[in-house]
């Protein structure tokens, strides 16, 4: 697989990099997904600093986004966008193969 299979909007990617600017110097948002939330998988959202050596990189416009390699098999094909709308701002995982998420789109299943 390669990173090419997740794709970051530019909303998300100037969302990205104001979070990080108040950061120390190479910091970057990891995404990954987890086993939990109301529909059986959720989606996490952490800063670091730290890449693992087998993370996928994926990077747009000067934000750098990283999915370690069990994450990105249920997040190919998916695109990670940041939403501001009447209900709040958040990013948002349009993903391919969940076949249903809760109305916080956080969490979902396959």
């Amino acid at each position: 697989m390669s990173e090419q299979t997740v794709t970051v909007t530019a909303p998300a990617a100037r969302r990205i990099t104001e979070i990080v600017a108040s950061e120390p110097a190479g910091t970057m948002l990891r995404v990954a997904v987890e086993g939990g939330g109301c529909s059986g998988f959720q989606y996490r959202y952490d800063l670091t600093r730290e890449a693992a050596p087998d993370d996928v990189v994926i990077e747009r416009d000067g934000a750098k986004v990283l999915i370690d390699p069990v994450s990105l098999e249920y997040l190919s094909g998916s695109e990670i966008d940041f939403v501001d709308d009447l209900i709040g701002a958040s990013f948002q995982i349009r993903n391919p193969h969940a076949t249903s998420s809760c109305g916080c789109g956080t969490s979902f299943s396959l």
